[in-house]
C-alpha cells in the first residue's frame, strides 16, 4: 500500500492546467465510436479510469490511434461495434460501467462488464431497472443491483422515466440505449444533474431536446464524428482552488477549466462562503462553456448546503467538507445522500477522516454537520481506495499544523495522474 504524506504549506501560488475533464473524456470514447467517421479528441484524461473505457471499446472493434497528444477515434456507426471475445473490465470506473451498460444493451450481441473490488459492490439496479422497462436483459450479483453484469443486447423500446435520483451516471444510460430504441426516450430528475451527455450528443446530430426537469431523444438516428477538446475538469481543479482559498497569502490561476453551469456548484458553493474566485477569458469550446480561474486566499464563513446545489457539485463534497472545516462557525451539508454510495460510503469516510484531524464531524443519514477549525492537526488517515478523499486529505494537509500522512494513495491515478506533482509545484514549503 502507498502511502503519501504532506506538510503544512506558506502559500499556494502560480498558474496551471488541470487534466481534461473526465466525464466528458469518457463520453468522447463513446460516441466517437459509434459516429460514422472520424473523431479527434484533444486534451483526453488518460487516467485509469477513462483508459478502462477506452480498452472496451478497442476491444469491441474501435480503432483508437494515440499519439500522446490526440486520440483519432474511427466511428463504427450505431450498429457497428463487434462482439468482444472476452470480459470487459472497467477497473475502478462506475462511469464505464454505467453508461457502457445502456450502449450495451441496444447492440446485437452479448457482452460482460465487471470491474475491482470497490466497484464490484457499487449499486447497479439503477440503472437496470429503466433499462429493463426499455426491454433489455440485463443479469448481475444480487438480485441485478452488483456486477459482473451479463448483456444480451435486443431491441428497445423508448420509455417516458422518472428519476427517483438525480444523477447523470442514471441519465445518460439511459439516453444511450434511447439511441437504440424505437420512439422517443425521455428522462426528468428531481434537480437536473450534470448535461454533458445532452451537450455532447447534440454536437454529434442526435435529436435531442432538453425541457427544465429533462430531456428528451428520439432513437434511430446516426451521429457525425466530430473534433473535440476537451476542458479540464472543474473537479479537478476543485482541490486546488480549495487550497488556494485556505493557505494564508495565496493566489493561483487555473488555466482553460470547464464552467458547466451543471458542474459548478463548487463555485457557488465556496463563494457562498466568502472565497473569492474570478472567472476570466471566458469562451466556448466543443460546446462546452470554458473559463480560466483566478483564487485568492480568503476568510470563508459556515453555511448550510442542500437542495439543488447538491447534484451540481456531487464529486467535489470532499474537498468542500475541507474548505468548511476551515471555515469559521458552523457547516451544515445535508440532502446529499448520494455520496454513500460513490466509490465509498463518502460521508462517512470524511466524517471518520476529519476527526481524525481534529475536527467536530457529526455525520447524518444525509449528510454532515461540522465545526470549522483554526488549523488541522496532523496525523494519519485512510483514502478507503477513493481518489477524491486522498486528494482532499493531501489538501487539508496544506492548512495542518502538523504533517498529514495519507495511506492508498495509488487510487488518485484513476483520474488525476500528475496530481502530487502539481501541488508540489505550486505549495510553498
Amino acid at each position: 500500500m502507498q502511502t503519501y504524506s504532506i506538510k503544512p504549506a506558506k502559500a499556494i501560488r502560480g498558474e496551471i492546467t488541470v487534466p481534461g475533464d473526465k466525464s466528458i473524456s469518457h463520453r468522447s470514447i463513446m460516441l466517437g465510436s459509434i459516429a460514422r467517421g472520424t473523431t479527434t479528441v484533444c486534451g483526453f484524461l488518460r487516467g485509469e479510469d477513462n483508459m478502462a473505457t477506452l480498452n472496451a471499446f478497442r476491444a469491441m472493434g474501435v480503432e483508437i490511434r494515440d499519439d500522446g497528444e490526440t486520440l483519432r477515434i474511427e466511428g463504427q456507426g450505431l450498429h457497428g461495434l463487434a462482439e468482444p471475445a472476452d470480459i470487459l473490465d472497467c477497473g475502478n470506473s462506475g462511469t464505464s460501467m454505467r453508461l457502457m451498460t445502456g450502449l450495451l444493451a441496444g447492440q446485437r450481441f452479448f457482452s460482460v462488464l465487471t470491474g475491482d473490488q470497490y466497484l464490484r459492490n457499487r449499486p447497479m439496479k439503477r440503472v437496470l431497472e429503466p433499462l429493463q422497462r426499455m426491454g433489455a436483459t440485463i443479469f448481475g450479483r444480487a438480485g441485478g443491483d452488483k456486477a459482473p453484469l451479463a448483456i444480451v443486447g435486443r431491441e428497445l423500446a423508448g420509455i417516458s422515466y422518472s428519476s427517483p435520483v438525480s444523477s447523470a451516471q442514471v441519465k445518460s444510460a439511459i439516453l444511450l440505449a434511447g439511441l437504440y430504441a424505437d420512439g422517443d426516450t425521455e428522462v426528468s430528475e428531481p434537480h437536473l444533474s450534470r448535461d454533458h451527455s445532452e451537450r455532447m450528443l447534440r454536437y454529434f446530430g442526435a435529436d435531442i431536446e432538453t425541457f427544465p426537469s429533462g430531456v428528451r431523444l428520439r432513437g434511430g438516428r446516426q451521429l457525425e464524428g466530430r473534433g473535440i477538446t476537451v476542458p479540464g475538469d472543474i473537479s479537478s481543479a476543485a482541490f486546488f482552488i480549495v487550497a488556494a482559498l485556505i493557505v494564508p497569502g495565496s493566489e493561483l490561476l487555473i488555466k482553460g477549466v470547464g464552467v458547466n453551469p451543471t458542474r459548478t456548484g463548487i463555485i457557488d458553493i465556496l463563494t457562498a462562503m466568502g472565497a473569492a474566485i474570478t472567472m476570466v477569458n471566458s469562451r466556448e469550446i466543443s460546446g462546452e462553456p470554458v473559463a480560466d480561474l483566478l483564487v485568492r486566499s480568503s476568510k470563508l464563513n459556515g453555511i448550510e448546503i442542500g437542495g439543488d446545489l447538491v447534484p451540481r457539485a456531487i464529486d467535489e463534497f470532499p474537498v468542500i467538507c475541507v474548505a468548511a472545516s476551515c471555515a469559521s462557525g458552523r457547516t451544515v451539508i445535508r440532502d446529499a445522500r448520494e455520496l454513500r454510495v460513490k466509490e465509498t460510503d463518502r460521508i462517512a469516510a470524511m466524517a471518520v477522516n476529519l476527526g481524525k484531524i481534529g475536527v467536530n464531524v457529526v455525520e447524518t443519514e444525509d449528510g454532515m454537520e461540522l465545526e470549522g477549525v483554526e488549523r488541522f492537526a496532523g496525523g494519519t488517515v485512510e483514502s478507503f481506495g477513493d481518489h477524491r478523499i486522498a486528494m482532499s486529505l493531501l489538501i487539508a494537509g496544506l492548512a495542518a499544523r502538523n504533517e498529514i500522512t495519507v495511506n492508498d494513495v495509488e487510487c488518485i491515478a484513476t483520474s488525476f495522474p500528475n496530481f502530487t506533482s502539481l501541488l508540489e509545484k505550486v505549495a510553498s514549503p
